[in-house]
């Protein structure tokens, strides 16, 4: 059995509703359930269902309720206790209320403990289990009463979450429900504080001392009060721009302990630097050790130059406190040609220990097994240092408690058992630049030769090795400057010969690793190397290798292994930035000949275009653009379903981007770079990528221009209109759409004319030229049936259907846009059936068929989120806040208009901003809130005014009636 009173009173058994009876008879069976199991007399019960006037009859119509619900319950539910009745459950919690009380009350241990992740998600849970008003439609003084305290509860709940929202970085999101919220309860000052702060921290200062205005104005009107000092001290913060409001620091991570260096090891370095995490993790597997408790084992593996014995013999010497018995250090020579034998470390141990050279066996067998028994009893720290693998360790382990091995290696030791694993990686921005600071001097990375000193240690990529030599050039030479080390490390091509001082060289140390290479690994790891991008997946390398996945797999988990190439995620891979140099060095030397680098290039390229395509093809069933693209050779992935191939799109989003810039430099590979980027366009819609996006298709149209291939100009000045169309530079994008048509129609292509004259009527709509954008329209739907591109003469009948909206011809627009819908949806194309609904909704908004019209933008929005189209999500909240308005909801209103600003942060440009602000602003003065609502105006006819839009002269009607009153 189950009960619900958060909402409607209701009984369920095994997931099946049960029938609760008329509104009284609930009456009575709420008033039982609220007393958690304790009997309620009849005295009691007529009290709670009628009042002071009860009917005459009350007490048989008590009995007769009780009856029904026995009935109703079974056996056992329902008691009769002393004239009264109970509820009688066993088990766990089986009223809604009551779970939501326990999941209250987990949440709070939980805040209190600092977990507030947990403690959101528990809140969460809580609150989910309302469905409307409690209690509802329940009649007596009882119900009544319960129904106040619980809804109560609930907004004690709902602020609870709400901090805890703004203290986790939520604010932006809490904006759109405080908003709403505050307009249900508006004299809720906590409520009030939650949106201030929310406001602030969103960028929005000005609308958040709004809410102070209309706060302090509301309290005036209606309890003759000022808000509350709280209240009134935020707003002197939020005045003074308090840097205390903003969201909480990360807690600063604790210090941890040196200690004095032991007998055997090497000097620590000096100028030790960072590497807290990682001395911290170490330190603390080595204490274990302390007092017998473990034999403790920890293997460091990283690439070379890393710092893996810096680090090391930092901690050792850390942990000396823990081993008085000793501290013994050998280096393993493995990365050279004769790596030490075990056999000879252990007759050195032995020494070391005390043992006489004449007691020392002869055999390795024999001298590890006198090792172990000379540690006995001891608490000793052994540092292995640069091992080659596990079998030259093995034999040097001590074996009893209380000593520990600390070991580093280029190769990760998983076949060391018991080992606790440590992947060294490069260090922070942070690290790196005080390690250069301080080997160069404080005084010579004064102010102006920081941001040069931020560039050295980027060039050497963070890495320690690299940092060092680079650092000790500088020092060695007094005349120079940061600038100029800075100048000489940009060059790719002559980084690695910088980077060597002395007996130090980076290329040197990578030579050693790769020197040990099977053949299979040497050219997996030459080739990956010629690709550009921050990683590169398990597929994408199989390409480019031209081998199965899962040999492709293996021979790049054997390269991890050697810490030549790190694994960046399940299924990913990446190169350090100077191995990436190395290794292309290494492709330029050893891949012979050249047209073997470039068929690994090509097959890359074939493969993520293929991929690209299947993927827009799952989004636009039906589109033509795929049949007009560069055939491909090597395959792509197939995907099981649209949601899986745009997983993929957005995974790989930073790589394909990076690839395409690179691709276009070759005017071999320009045109499939080329289409690449054009299918990939949805990384733009999103928002997700948009400025990667824009700064390639910037790069590959000057490549186009520089190589003089017509197409791919025509191609890449699509892409681009489309980068200035969504984000509101309107002048840019025609000017760029009439220059796509001329090249086009000189290069015998035709989807770019059609793509551009769709364009150029949605913008020509933007901009009030209704004639000029339905004589594009017309001409973009004449190619697009010519082409026989059924989705794209869709779309130009959709948008078209606006440019009759907006000329008064709103019976046709309705038309058009349903001939739009229908085609998408006959040929299944969800998403761009979600433009054409769009398109719909704005022209039933507009004939006054408001219900119809929230409906289909309804529809659309879902269909935007689940193609994560941030773009077209964020106009469809807007779209739907004008409905609202309408159909007089402005409480919604301001709710989805909030939203949407929310999600067109960095997306769709000032015009579109300016739009949702004076709706919000609207819905904002329709539930009082009127000097926010002037805030939101103002900010929008400032962004108007700027662009030379119209609109701005609508804005300040607006606030001409504000300011005169």
């Amino acid at each position: 059995m189950r009960f619900g009173v958060l909402g409607p009173v209701r009984a369920w058994r095994d997931g099946e509703p049960l029938a609760t009876g008329s509104p009284q008879q609930r009456a009575l069976l709420a008033a039982l359930l609220l007393r958690d199991g304790r009997t309620a007399t009849a005295h009691e019960l007529i009290d709670g269902l009628w009042g002071e006037e009860p009917p005459s009859r009350a007490l048989a119509t008590i009995r007769t309720y009780a009856s029904r619900l026995r009935k109703v319950f079974g056996d056992g539910i329902l008691a009769s206790e002393a004239g009264g009745y109970a509820i009688r459950t066993e088990g766990e919690a089986l009223l809604d209320l009551t779970v939501a009380q326990e999941l209250a009350a987990e949440a709070e241990k939980a805040r209190d403990a600092g977990d507030l992740s947990h403690a959101r998600h528990v809140l969460h849970e809580a609150l989910a289990l309302w469905d409307g008003e409690p209690l509802a439609h329940v009649p007596g003084p009882y119900a009544q009463t319960q129904r106040t305290r619980i809804a109560e509860w609930q907004l004690q709940l709902l602020e609870s979450r709400l901090d805890m929202d703004l203290e986790q970085g939520c604010h932006a999101e809490a904006v759109s429900e405080l908003t709403a919220l505050t307009a249900a309860h508006p004299l809720q000052e906590r409520l009030r504080e939650l949106l201030m702060v929310a406001l602030y921290r969103s960028g929005r200062q000005a609308e958040a001392l709004a809410v102070y205005a209309d706060t302090r104005r509301l309290l005036a009107e209606e309890l003759g009060v000022d808000p509350r000092p709280g209240l009134k001290d935020l707003q002197r913060r939020i005045l003074e721009v308090d840097p205390a409001l903003a969201e909480p620091a990360a807690p600063a991570p604790e210090p941890v302990a040196t200690a004095p260096r032991p007998a055997q090891l090497p000097a620590t370095v000096p100028d030790f630097t960072g590497r807290e995490a990682f001395v911290k993790e170490l330190s603390d597997i080595l204490a274990a050790a302390d007092g017998g408790r473990v034999m403790a084992v920890s293997a460091v593996a990283g690439i070379g130059g890393v710092g893996k014995t810096t680090l090391a013999v930092h901690v050792a010497h850390a942990a000396r406190a823990h081993f008085p018995d000793g501290q013994l250090y050998v280096n393993l020579q493995g990365p050279g040609q004769r790596p030490t034998e075990p056999e000879t470390v252990l007759g050195s141990f032995l020494r070391a220990l005390g043992t006489p050279d004449s007691a020392i066996p002869d055999t390795a067998e024999e001298r590890a097994a006198l090792y172990r028994s000379a540690l006995d009893g001891r608490r000793v720290l052994v540092l292995l240092d640069n091992a080659r693998d596990a079998a030259q360790v093995r034999a040097l382990l001590p074996g009893t408690e209380g000593c520990a091995a600390l070991v580093t290696s280029r190769a990760r030791m998983v076949d060391l058992a018991g080992a606790h694993l440590v992947d060294l990686d490069v260090m922070s921005p942070e690290e790196a630049l005080e390690l250069f600071t301080r080997i160069v001097g404080e005084e010579r990375v004064v102010a102006g030769e920081r941001e040069s000193a931020l560039d050295v240690v980027a060039a050497c990529g963070f890495l320690p090795l690299a940092i060092r030599i680079a650092a000790s050039r500088l020092a060695a030479r007094r005349t120079w400057t940061v600038s100029v080390l800075a100048a000489k490390l940009a060059d790719e091509r002559r980084r690695l010969d910088e980077l060597q001082a002395g007996d130090l060289a980076v290329a040197a140390t990578f030579e050693l690793g790769y020197g040990q290479l099977e053949p299979a690994q040497a050219r997996a790891f030459r080739l990956l190397g010629l690709a550009d991008g921050p990683d590169v997946s398990l597929h994408a390398a199989a390409a480019l290798l031209d081998l199965p996945a899962e040999a492709a797999e293996d021979v790049l988990e054997s390269l991890v292994d050697t810490s030549l190439l790190e694994s960046a995620a399940p299924g990913r891979y990446r190169y350090h930035d100077l191995v990436r140099l190395y290794a292309r060095a290494c492709a330029e030397r050893d891949e012979q000949p050249a047209e073997q680098r470039a068929q690994a290039r090509s097959r890359l390229l074939d493969f993520y275009l293929a991929s690209a395509s299947a993927v827009y093809a799952s989004e636009r069933p039906g589109d033509r653009l795929v049949e007009h693209l560069v055939p491909t050779r090597y395959a792509g992935l197939a995907f099981p379903d649209r949601h899986a191939a745009q997983d993929w799109l957005y995974a790989e989003a930073n790589c394909l981007l990076t690839y395409v810039r690179q691709c276009a430099l070759d005017a071999e590979t320009l045109p499939r770079a080329v289409d690449l980027l054009w299918t990939t366009h949805d990384l733009n819609e999103s928002g997700a990528n948009s400025k990667e996006y824009e700064a390639t298709a910037r790069a590959v149209l000057k490549a186009a221009r520089a190589h003089g291939n017509t197409r791919a100009q025509a191609r890449t000045l699509i892409v681009l209109l489309d980068v200035h169309h969504i984000s509101g530079r309107f002048k840019a994008a025609d000017e760029e759409a009439a220059e796509a048509i001329a090249i086009a129609q000189d290069s015998d292509d035709l989807l770019p004319v059609c793509w551009a004259s769709n364009a150029r009527g949605v913008i020509a709509l933007y901009q009030n030229r209704h004639a000029d954008g339905e004589a594009h329209l017309s001409l973009a739907i004449e190619h697009f049936t010519s082409l026989g591109d059924r989705p794209g003469e869709a779309s130009a009948l959709c948008n078209l259907s606006r440019i009759h909206l907006a000329t008064g011809r709103t019976a046709s627009a309705v038309s058009l846009a349903e001939q739009g819908i229908a085609i998408y949806d006959a040929m299944g194309n969800t998403m761009r059936g979600a433009n054409g609904r769009y398109a719909l909704g704005l022209a039933l908004t507009e004939s006054g068929r408001h219900e119809e019209a929230g409906a289909r933008l309804g529809e659309a929005l879902d269909s935007f989120r689940d193609s994560r189209q941030r773009l077209w999500e964020g106009m469809t909240l807007f779209r739907l806040a004008e409905v609202d308005l309408a159909a007089r909801r402005p409480m919604q209103a301001a709710a989805n208009a909030d939203t949407a600003l929310t999600v067109l942060r960095g997306i769709g440009g000032e015009w579109r901003r300016g739009n949702v602000l004076t709706v919000l602003g609207r819905a904002l003065d329709a539930i009082g809130q009127s000097d926010r609502a002037r805030v939101c105006w103002r900010e929008a006819a400032r962004i108007y005014e700027e662009l030379g839009s119209p609109e701005a002269e609508e804005v300040r009607e607006l606030l001409t009636p504000v300011q005169a009153a």
